[in-house]
């Protein structure tokens, strides 16, 4: 490979991945003088890196692709803090994490339904706790044509749960996806499976009955997922997912509770789009 132009090499590795290009610049000196060159990282940038550079929080400056490339691999503050935008490092395919407040929430401006503050380990100003509510909905929005092109993508809400939560339990929750014509609708729990335990047997002390019902709702919704915890300590749960196609489509991402039982103590940090490992 080392004997072909260096303006056919580059048009090969860009054809690859920045993972397998790293692996290239390894071979020689010849190949890591290609595999750094302008022309195969900016092929790794999105098309329309430049405009989201200019929506950055905080600007900064980079000498070459190659380092604009790995420092938007790191989640950076879009669009006056209310996006996170990121690129994976291994596919340079991109993610979002929309904050609660480009959300759509059921009485989220209801100071008595849900208050707006900051929380530690956000990484947003601020998040949306839910103080009190019998009927839980929540809508985020994004267009295809931002994300990588021909994709299959997850979408996956943010939260926690305090620990002087109440309500969250028991009941399922419905998921769904809504890409033009196309809906996908899931269930999903707002509580872990472990957490929950624990509070059915506090609660069985209090009321067997109404437990022992909400045993046999729990036994007939056998699979439905319950959050999973990430690495940055909070939980997401998965409301679908979808493919980017090569258009301009709105994709609803939705989660409804209506059980009418009065909840509070769930935080919401957001909706992320990323894409999903096949």
């Amino acid at each position: 490979m080392e004997l072909l132009p260096n303006d056919c090499l580059e048009h090969i590795l860009s054809f690859t991945c920045p993972q397998e290009v790293c692996k290239f610049s390894l071979i020689s000196s010849i190949m890591k003088s290609m595999a750094d060159s302008e022309v195969v990282w900016e092929k790794f940038l999105p098309l329309n890196y430049q405009e989201i550079v200019s929506r950055l929080v905080e600007s900064f400056s980079c000498s070459s692709k190659k380092e604009l490339f790995l420092t938007l691999c790191k989640p950076q503050l879009i669009d006056e803090g209310t996006k996170m935008f990121s690129i994976e490092k291994k596919t340079g395919k991109i993610c979002y994490l929309l904050s609660a407040k480009e959300l759509s929430i059921a009485w989220g401006d209801n100071p008595l339904c849900w208050s707006w503050k900051p929380v530690q380990g956000s990484r947003f100003l601020e998040v949306a706790e839910l103080i009190t509510m019998n009927w839980l909905e929540i809508e985020g929005k994004i267009r295809t044509q931002i994300l990588t092109p021909n994709t299959l993508y997850g979408a996956y809400l943010i939260i926690n749960v305090f620990h002087r939560a109440y309500g969250l339990d028991f009941g399922s929750s419905e998921v769904s996806i809504v890409i033009g014509k196309k809906v996908e609708k899931m269930k999903a729990y707002l509580y872990h499976k472990d957490e929950n335990k624990h509070k059915m047997e506090t609660f069985f002390k209090q009321n067997p009955r109404e437990t022992l019902r909400m045993v046999q709702e729990e036994e007939d919704n056998e699979g439905i997922p319950y959050p999973s915890k990430r690495e940055d300590g909070w939980m997401e749960i998965e409301l679908g997912e979808f493919f980017s196609g090569e258009g301009n489509e709105e994709v609803k991402m939705t989660l409804m509770e209506v059980g009418y039982r009065l909840k509070g103590g769930l935080v919401l940090e957001g909706i992320e789009v990323r894409p999903k490992q096949v």
